[in-house]
């Protein structure tokens, strides 16, 4: 089995195309908005997407920039019907750009889901060091995603998402606690940026990378989650069995994150080639034959010597 072939094996996951208390994975074909009007109130513990970024690609309708947030308005309404009032909402985005200027998409839909009483946890920014370079601006190389909690009462499971320790050993040098540990041996806090830390030139630990064309995970879909994204969030923000929605589901990364993990997963997809793409997805997943780059997997980093530096 290939070292990027997802190695644990699990059950295999029955796909119903409609939501059923019972059901394990859930993929609604059509219209998400008339998906989610089905939904039962309170039902997803975690919604989380990338919605549409209005760039006129192959599965999406370029829209005006206030007709683009207009049509939005309604999906979002739903998602703040079915988010448990213990859940949360991860909305991942970047930028619109329209005749060489920048929109902020998460700096308006913050506006939006205040609009509604949620709360804002983290403004969690994604860097990536691979994209488009562009002749008029500097290049891109980050995303955005917003947590918002329905109330303050949520589920956050920091355990299970720690990274390693800069200076795992190191011990306080006086005091009560001398000679102890002075961080927690789990590993610490991930933070707000997730991204690339450089110890030395051989050490590169949580850098998530987008999904381009070498990336285990790739598909034909043009902006594809990496499962590893989704997975930070499904393992902090949720507990085993809980309902996870995606509502652009897309090829079905996040609903790998979820299944992976021991949640339910519901996504909505109106492609029939992405639908198709994501049951496929999940046999696999069953299979344990699923390409897949693991959750904080090191990127590989040049050495000293590859780079000529003596």
């Amino acid at each position: 089995m290939a070292s990027d072939e997802l190695q644990v094996r699990t059950e295999t996951v029955e796909v119903c195309d409609c939501f059923a208390p019972s059901a394990r994975a859930v993929i609604v074909p059509g219209d998400c908005l008339e998906t989610l009007r089905t939904l039962p109130a309170g039902c997803a513990k975690l919604v989380i997407t990338s919605p549409p970024y209005n760039l006129g690609k192959q599965y999406e309708s370029s829209l005006e920039f206030s007709d683009y947030f207009s049509a939005l308005q309604p999906v979002i309404e739903e998602l703040v019907r079915v988010v448990a009032p213990d859940g949360s909402v991860c909305w991942q985005v970047g930028n619109y750009v329209e005749n060489g200027e920048l929109f902020p998409l998460d700096i308006f839909y913050y506006q939006t889901f205040k609009q509604f009483h949620f709360k804002l946890r983290n403004r969690i920014i994604w860097y990536f060091g691979h994209g488009l370079h562009n002749s008029k601006r500097f290049s891109g190389r980050y995303e955005t995603m917003l947590w918002f909690t329905k109330s303050d009462t949520y589920t956050f499971n920091l355990d299970p998402v720690r990274v390693p320790s800069k200076y795992p050993g190191k011990k306080h040098f006086k005091g009560k606690k001398h000679g102890q540990l002075s961080g927690n041996p789990l590993g610490k806090n991930p933070s707000d940026i997730w991204s690339i830390m450089v110890q030395d030139w051989e050490t590169a630990l949580w850098n998530i990378p987008n999904v381009k064309s070498a990336h285990p995970e790739k598909t034909i879909h043009p902006c594809q989650f990496p499962i590893e994204l989704v997975e930070r969030c499904v393992l902090a923000l949720t507990n085993e069995n809980d309902w996870v929605l995606d509502p652009f589901s897309g090829v079905g990364s996040a609903l790998l994150a979820a299944l992976k993990n021991n949640r339910r997963a519901i996504g909505c997809e109106k492609e029939t080639c992405y639908l198709e793409i994501a049951k496929q997805r999940i046999a696999d997943l069953g299979a344990g034959t699923l390409g897949y780059r693991p959750l904080g997997k090191p990127v590989l980093e040049p050495t000293r010597q590859a780079m000529n530096l003596f």
